[in-house]
């Protein structure tokens, strides 16, 4: 099983106890605001998703992790790699996603936890493109991506939830060459 760790985090597998706080991240408006449609989910819903999350593992070797902060063992939320199914128009493509509570917002915790998911992918997964997907407005996570070495090279609808999104990415090249 994959674990990463960061000065401040650790990044692991999903466990039957993150369900609940998992769902309370999932029930805040906030938090919710910028995903698909805006919806926010309820436990059986989170349930699901971390079942769903889990499988990525499985048939493609990488997924979502759930995010620990170090120094307390609580759960912040999660960060990690999937297929962005719902844009078929980026594919084949990876994306690094992240969704933390808000307790955990304007910390550096999403940019820590998305670099080291990031160098993940590019190293020990030998991945090509990383894209990130995240909707016009949505200033804080633009902010991440930039962080993190992406550039903005798209701007489409997502066709599941009908609102204008932004594709931001970064190629192994360019990943080599911002951390030599």
């Amino acid at each position: 099983m994959v674990t990463l760790e960061t000065p401040r985090l650790i990044l692991r597998r999903w466990r039957e106890e993150d369900v609940a706080p998992m769902a309370a991240v999932n029930a805040d408006p906030e938090v919710m605001r910028w995903i698909r449609d805006g919806s926010v989910r309820d436990e059986q819903q989170t349930r699901s998703g971390i079942q769903a999350w889990e499988s990525e593992w499985e048939s493609h070797g990488f997924g979502l992790f759930a995010v620990e902060i170090r120094s307390t063992g609580e759960l912040a939320g999660f960060t990690g790699l999937s297929v962005p199914d719902y844009l078929p128009e980026v594919l084949p493509a990876v994306e690094v996603g992240w969704r933390l509570g808000r307790p955990h917002w304007g910390q550096g915790l999403a940019t820590e936890a998305a670099a080291a998911v990031v160098r993940f992918g590019f190293e020990a997964r030998g991945l090509e493109r990383i894209v990130s997907i995240t909707q016009v407005g949505n200033d804080a996570s633009e902010r991440i991506m930039t962080k993190l070495g992406m550039r903005p090279v798209r701007e489409t609808v997502n066709p599941t939830g009908g609102r204008r999104v932004r594709v931001f990415e970064l190629s192994s090249d360019q990943y080599v060459t911002t951390t030599r």
